[in-house]
């Protein structure tokens, strides 16, 4: 048996220009409706005394039935002999613009319904305009109610003549116009008899015609990170990454490329919940993958196979969107840009032209408002990874989050290099620039003080969690003994002053940096509970102790610069440990048990605090 191909294609126009009728038609004359379906229907609108339409086999809301109009998506499906149809069904008012978006994002092309009585209105050029927008090019315009304008082929050529130039200024050369009435059946499932002077295909017909995309499993791997999860239960050590395969196929031994962070592993094992392991994972479905090299990996990356095509990264992006929020959508305010799974803090950079969607005209100014579409570069405030319009859909379309609320979407076109702060830009008071105002430019400062015994762990995750800082785009520093020992602390001994004194000139520096808006990271193995308050009280609200929890045991066993060996030996005196006390901190706001986690268990939850920390000083 031959396994049929499937395609999406969406209905759109405007509202009460017979989209649902004309459905509701093609399922019943298709004889794609269920056994009694449409007797139902019938019997149910004479019981409540309402004439009968094709309509009320999609509307199935009793608001929507009673409103007359489609409020949300609905979705059916037939088959023909060439292959399987997912018919979406889509509002046309401008109040649902947003679920008509929705509705038409996935499709692979699209049936655009026209009233012959009314003819072209506002939301039949809008939609044209949306459908460009979403890059669907294959676009059957149906001159619905021919049968109120008398079969007129007069009218039907005025309405073709006149859409097709407005398709063609929005780079859409429509497949074909086709005359129908929804109602009476006419050329939907079979030509009519009332148009003989039109001789193109029925609706049915064009279906089949229209070419289903290249499969998505032939294009890159594309697997927008869900989760990262690791299970401890019975001895299971597995750390397993999760999501959905957007296009391309992940097996056992690929070598894969994890963006924007950039970092590389193999496929160790193919996971799936309870079932049995694939040979593949293909477009669709939910995946699970173990690695070889332990990396880190976050919610919102992208995992891509090596040897592919790379998606594009960055954090300036040119797009084209259309905005439906309550409020203009304008410069100045912070908003949720979310692409795939990442979701990160955006802001209108600059509109490059606004356009109406109805007439085409442009208008130069900066901000877009509602049900208005518009050229933009929008600016990010850390990295992503993405494509571009025309490649693969689900990580080059994005909507935009304004209070919980999808306000707006679109396409991204093409990547911008980013620019640093043009000082120019920027009005310096005549006293200085404030701390309030150095944060906002710079971001949220805070000091995390990383203290335990020699080999804990504390430069092994602090790298870490550095290199990930810097790559969401978060100013981030490592303070530790060897770089201020080499300059600042070159004085200092070891003796316990000495070492107070080290703390102390290193918190007053920390303190400098956090101000300045820097993660700032101290790996000192400060050992006295005085010094570590001592440098609380310095630095204040931004500070966060983190105990890297290890005992002597195992930090002698693990000795990587050899210290252990020679304090033993008596070449260093004063050490940690051996000849000089380390005092536990009582109260840390963290503890990173290193016997306990492994490191990254240890920088994920670092990470965390720090994210935590740093919503608690905005409070």
């Amino acid at each position: 048996m031959i396994e049929l191909e499937n395609m999406s294609v969406v209905t759109v126009g405007h509202v009460d220009h017979g989209k649902s009728t004309v459905i509701g038609r093609l399922l019943a004359d298709s004889g794609s409706l269920p056994e009694g379906k449409l007797d139902m229907v019938r019997e149910n609108c004479r019981r409540n005394s309402k004439p009968f339409e094709y309509a009320f086999l999609l509307d199935a809301l009793k608001k929507e039935q009673s409103q007359g109009i489609t409020i949300d998506t609905a979705r059916c499906f037939f088959s023909t002999e060439k292959r399987r149809y997912i018919i979406i069904d889509t509002p046309g008012h401008i109040e649902f613009l947003k679920n008509m978006v929705t509705g038409a994002s996935r499709a692979e092309a699209a049936l655009l319904v026209i009233d012959a009585a009314r003819g072209i209105e506002e939301n039949t050029r809008r939609h044209g305009y949306f459908l460009s927008m979403l890059g669907i090019r294959q676009v059957a315009v149906l001159v619905n109610k021919m049968d109120l304008v008398k079969y007129s082929e007069k009218v039907y050529n005025d309405i073709r003549d006149e859409y097709g130039a407005f398709l063609k200024k929005i780079n859409i050369v429509p497949e074909c116009f086709i005359p129908v009435s929804g109602f009476e059946g006419d050329n939907i499932a079979n030509p009519s008899k009332n148009m003989p002077w039109y001789k193109g295909l029925t609706v049915l017909r064009q279906l089949d015609e229209f070419k289903a995309a290249s499969p998505a499993e032939n294009l890159p791997l594309r697997m927008p990170v869900q989760g990262v999860y690791k299970f401890t239960g019975g001895g299971d050590s597995r750390r397993i990454i999760a999501g959905t395969i957007e296009s391309g196929k992940l097996r056992d031994g690929d070598r894969l490329v994890i963006l924007p962070s950039g970092k590389r592993t193999s496929v160790k094992s193919l996971e799936v919940w309870n079932a049995e392991k694939p040979e593949e994972f293909v477009p669709g479905q939910a995946a699970g993958f173990t690695m070889t090299e332990q990396i880190f990996a976050e919610r919102g990356e992208i995992v891509c196979r090596e040897d592919e095509v790379a998606p594009q990264v960055g954090v300036k992006l040119k797009v084209n969107l259309f905005w439906l929020g309550k409020e203009r959508f304008e410069k100045g305010k912070a908003y949720f840009l979310k692409c795939g799974t990442a979701k990160v803090v955006m802001r209108l950079e600059n509109v490059e032209r606004v356009v109406n969607a109805s007439d085409l005209s442009c208008m130069n100014r900066q901000y877009v408002d509602k049900h208005e579409v518009a050229e933009c570069v929008l600016e990010l405030e850390h990295p992503i990874a993405f494509d571009l319009a025309g490649q693969t859909e689900a990580t080059s379309r994005f909507v935009i989050i304004d209070e919980y609320e999808i306000a707006g979407g679109g396409i991204i076109t093409e990547a911008l290099k980013s620019h640093d702060y043009d000082v120019r830009n920027i009005r310096w008071a005549s006293g200085g620039i404030s701390g309030e105002e150095r944060k906002k430019l710079s971001g949220q400062g805070m000091v995390v003080w990383m203290t335990g015994l020699s080999g804990s762990g504390k430069t092994t995750i602090s790298l870490e969690a550095e290199k990930r800082l810097i790559r969401a785009g978060i100013n981030a520093y490592i303070l530790d003994g060897d770089k201020l020992r080499r300059g600042l602390n070159s004085d200092l001994g070891f003796g316990d002053a000495d070492r107070k004194e080290n703390i102390r000139r290193t918190a007053e520096v920390a303190k400098l940096f956090a101000d300045a808006g820097n993660v700032t990271i101290v790996t000192l193995i400060s050992p006295f509970e005085e010094s570590r308050r001592q440098a609380r009280e310095i630095i204040g609200d931004s500070f966060m102790e983190v105990y890297v929890k290890a005992d002597l045991e195992t930090c002698m066993k693990r000795d990587p610069k050899k210290l252990y060996k020679k304090a033993k030996a008596g070449e260093i005196t004063s050490f940690t440990g051996i000849d000089s006390p380390y005092e536990e901190p009582k109260t840390p706001d963290l503890v990173l048990d290193t016997q306990q986690w492994d490191e990254v268990e240890c920088v994920e939850m670092l990470l965390g605090a720090i994210a935590s920390h740093g919503e608690k000083i905005k409070e």
